[in-house]
């Protein structure tokens, strides 16, 4: 099977014009094909503050009421999406922006109240992705480019972008050999979050609940490991979370960062 390459792109890098860039570029240069979906989760925080619309988090994940997701599809599906894919197509890389409603692309269900009411957040499995449409993009050499948004019963729905990266790829898997790769400012898992030289190298699920038990793993961490392991519990073959400055490496043979296994 081809290879694809499924990278997430989130944390302060999307707040950083220049790291920004840089990343980018290396994404362009990737021949293989490949798939990009970003976050955007801090510029969303700082527009809402500007308009005066608070910001509310559980466990890493936003609570999403009716003005909250009016600001998240314009700064995610606007703002954001459209300058990544601006920028690109100056790289020379053929990119088109995409939400879960256009080419009714991810399928979602509101999420249900449980012990938390998350508001307008979508929840989605492997089977809600539109593949047939995602085949003739990647055929095409064009690069889908993902904002963290979905859709069901006429409305948009916030959606969690390591989701969004981790149900990609198990719905494609089948036809490719994914590599999912979330990449943010850190170097990877760290055990101290204040030192950047206490990677974690390779997480096991065993691993992955002795660190929960331990209280290692903060909050913005948990969404990336809880997608990894979904995602190689379903049949994607490797799973990363790096550095943005290490795409290249983690790309090829070599690789940094924090390998995810079972």
């Amino acid at each position: 099977m081809n290879k694809l390459f499924i990278i997430k792109i989130g944390g302060n890098v999307l707040d950083n014009p220049e790291q920004l860039n840089s990343f980018l570029k290396d994404f362009a240069s990737i021949r293989e094909p490949k798939i990009l979906i970003h976050g955007g989760g801090k510029i969303a925080t700082h527009i809402g503050n500007q308009l005066g619309i608070a910001s509310n988090y559980v466990n890493g994940r936003r609570i999403t009421d009716e003005h909250t997701l009016d600001l998240v599809t314009m700064v995610y599906g606007g703002l954001v999406n459209k300058k990544i894919v601006a920028t690109l197509q100056q790289l020379h890389c053929n990119a088109i922006g995409i939400t879960g409603a256009d080419g009714n692309m991810i399928k979602a269900v509101k999420r249900p109240v449980k012990d938390i009411d998350y508001g307008f957040v979508g929840d989605i499995k492997p089977g809600d992705v539109n593949t047939p449409l995602l085949h003739v993009l990647l055929k095409q050499n064009t690069i889908p480019v993902f904002a963290p948004l979905t859709h069901a019963d006429g409305k948009m729905l916030n959606t969690n972008a390591d989701t969004i990266a981790s149900v990609l790829s198990i719905a494609l898997s089948k036809h490719f050999d994914i590599r999912l790769i979330f990449c943010f400012e850190k170097k990877g898992v760290l055990h101290h979050v204040e030192d950047e030289n206490s990677v974690i190298r390779h997480i096991t699920q065993n691993t992955y609940t002795s660190l929960l038990q331990q209280n290692v793993l903060k909050d913005g961490i948990l969404p990336k490991l809880e997608n990894a392991f979904s995602a190689i519990k379903s049949g994607v073959k490797e799973v990363l979370i790096g550095e943005a400055n290490d795409l290249l490496k983690n790309t090829g043979q070599v690789t940094e960062g924090t390998l995810i296994t079972l």
